[in-house]
């Protein structure tokens, strides 16, 4: 019995050797990303381009007003005539769908384009901070979607590195 006690004390020694290896921490990636210096400039640079859509979109609005009511105003105008101001109604509703599908998208791609040099910029100061340390695992206590539940209270948290590390 005792030899067995002793070889399965053996055999478990490394284990417990190994879990107190694993160093965990965790990141606050909003706060880091909101203190981003470059944030302001894309922020300024998206809200140009929200800027130019409205007054696009804007100018659509008004030119499908003005021919509906042009087509309100006029009831001597022929079928045939009726019909083409129908048709011109019909494509303006179009190409403002369209507009308004094709802005969202241009934002959105834009945005996507201008923020990926920021979220790469953190992801590589997290990964070389956590290196430094010998982290085997950096958890982003930041969003609420995060699968973590609970992290114990020897986990570290490097913000104030990542931080550093990005010149904030």
């Amino acid at each position: 019995m005792l030899k067995k006690l002793l070889i399965l004390c053996i055999a478990l020694a490394p284990l417990a050797a190994m879990a107190q290896e694993v160093k965990i921490a965790t990141v606050n990636v909003q706060e880091i990303f909101a203190a981003m210096p470059e944030l302001s400039g894309i922020e300024t640079q998206l809200s140009t381009k929200q800027d130019e859509i409205r007054k696009n979109i804007q100018a659509l609005q008004d030119e499908y007003s003005k021919k509906l009511e042009e087509f309100e105003k006029s009831p001597a105008v022929s079928d045939a005539g009726k019909q083409d101001q129908q048709k011109q109604i019909i494509q303006l509703e179009e190409r403002y769908q369209t507009y308004m599908q094709n802005g969202q998208q241009e934002l959105s791609q834009l945005q996507q384009k201008l923020l990926e040099p920021i979220n790469r910029k953190i992801f590589d100061a997290i990964k070389a901070v956590g290196d430094e340390n010998n982290y085997a695992f950096v958890y982003d206590i930041s969003s609420m979607q995060s699968p973590i539940v609970y992290f114990t209270p020897s986990a570290v948290d490097i913000t104030p590195q990542v931080k550093t590390k990005l010149g904030l």
